[in-house]
């Protein structure tokens, strides 16, 4: 089965929907109707919002509109051009902070920190392969304005790209682990805390702590400071600072 992924779809019309003239969200065929693909758009980002891409097929799309899911695709051709449409939509529409004038350090965890909003409010986009991302305009606003935070640094193009690429995927991930931790709470219907106290006596019975003295005493430190394995806020703010003194190693260099 292929996991759902950006770029996936007809380019010539997802390339043709994105970059649509206001006012040509309208069928490609039959009778005029009251819908627009804007609204189709609106429509797929509440249902994944609320149910994730599982959730998301051109029916449910249809059945959210009230009309057949043969109306649904004279707008869009189908759900892999709906799902470039949706993620673009997201990126116009996300709230970008001002950094105009700010410190480098300043503007970079100001990118970074807006796409960790992104994701949790639509986690969905965390969890889509987007390594061929739809070029719309929402696509375009956004790249252009977090490369303006590396811009003036003493990095040429590609740096700035891959230092941009590098904060991005460093974002996604800790979003995805995220996903993954609110997942096991809701399955177990317990927290991570609560967990390992119901269970701390089954590892008690296999694990001896004098074979591996050193996980011993470093799984328990996190486990305490964390109360559990894993801490989203920690995860990002620890990650977050070391990509800032990496880059500033690497922009050091170039003034050198």
């Amino acid at each position: 089965m292929v996991k759902e992924r950006s770029g996936a779809g007809d380019p010539a019309r997802t390339l043709e929907l994105l970059w649509r003239e206001p006012g040509q969200g309208g069928p490609r065929r039959g009778p005029k109707q009251g819908l627009t693909v804007d609204a189709v758009v609106r429509a797929a980002i509440e249902l994944a919002d609320s149910g994730g891409l599982d959730a998301l097929t051109m029916r449910s799309v249809a059945q959210q509109l009230g009309v057949t899911p043969m109306t649904l695709y004279t707008y869009v051709p189908g759900k892999a051009e709906l799902l470039d449409l949706m993620l673009d939509a997201v990126y116009l529409q996300m709230p970008r902070t001002d950094h105009t004038g700010a410190p480098w350090r300043t503007r970079v965890e100001a990118v970074a920190r807006d796409n960790r909003d992104l994701y949790r409010r639509h986690p969905w986009v965390a969890t889509l392969p987007t390594t061929r991302p739809p070029l719309g305009p929402g696509l375009m606003a956004k790249y252009e304005h977090e490369l303006a935070a590396f811009d003036g640094l003493g990095l040429d193009d590609v740096e700035m790209d891959a230092a941009l690429t590098f904060l991005l995927g460093f974002v996604q991930s800790v979003a995805r682990a995220d996903l993954d931790t609110q997942a096991a709470a809701r399955d177990s219907a317990m927290s991570d805390e609560q967990w390992w106290a119901a269970n701390a006596f089954l590892l008690a019975k296999v694990f001896d702590p004098a074979r591996f003295p050193l996980a011993a005493r470093v799984g328990s430190a996190a486990g305490a400071a964390h109360q559990g394995t894993y801490n989203p806020e920690h995860a990002f703010t620890f990650g977050l600072q070391r990509i800032l003194d990496g880059l500033a190693h690497l922009i050091g260099s170039r003034a050198r």
